[in-house]
């Protein structure tokens, strides 16, 4: 019985270490509203509950913390989606006349 280092080796290339696939998680982002002077509050809610689905009560909660704070975040989202969000919102703001800030900052 051959014992040499020849028959010993395994050929590493045929046999496969299980590996885990790494999926990165996708960057997430929040989407913000800014105060000003001129958007009505009222406005403020319709895009809140119409582009963010929050109901009416809390709706008027974020509208006060904006008013109130500066700022508020109205929800996070994968990029594509803030986008998206960011777009429909600067233009029905636009539409309707209301110079209404919104943005996207990554977490």
């Amino acid at each position: 019985m051959r014992t040499d280092n020849m028959t010993q080796k395994h050929d590493s290339s045929t046999i496969l270490a299980p590996e885990r696939a790494r999926t990165k998680l996708p960057g997430m982002y929040k989407v913000i509203l800014y105060n000003d002077d001129y958007t009505t509050m009222e406005f403020v809610i319709e895009v809140l509950q119409r582009f963010f689905a929050i109901n009416n009560e809390r709706a008027q909660q974020l509208m006060l913390q904006i008013h109130n704070e500066g700022s508020a975040t109205c929800g996070i989202y994968t990029r594509d989606v803030a986008e998206t969000k960011v777009v429909q919102v600067t233009e029905f703001a636009q539409q309707h006349g209301h110079p209404l800030r919104c943005a996207m900052e990554e977490i």
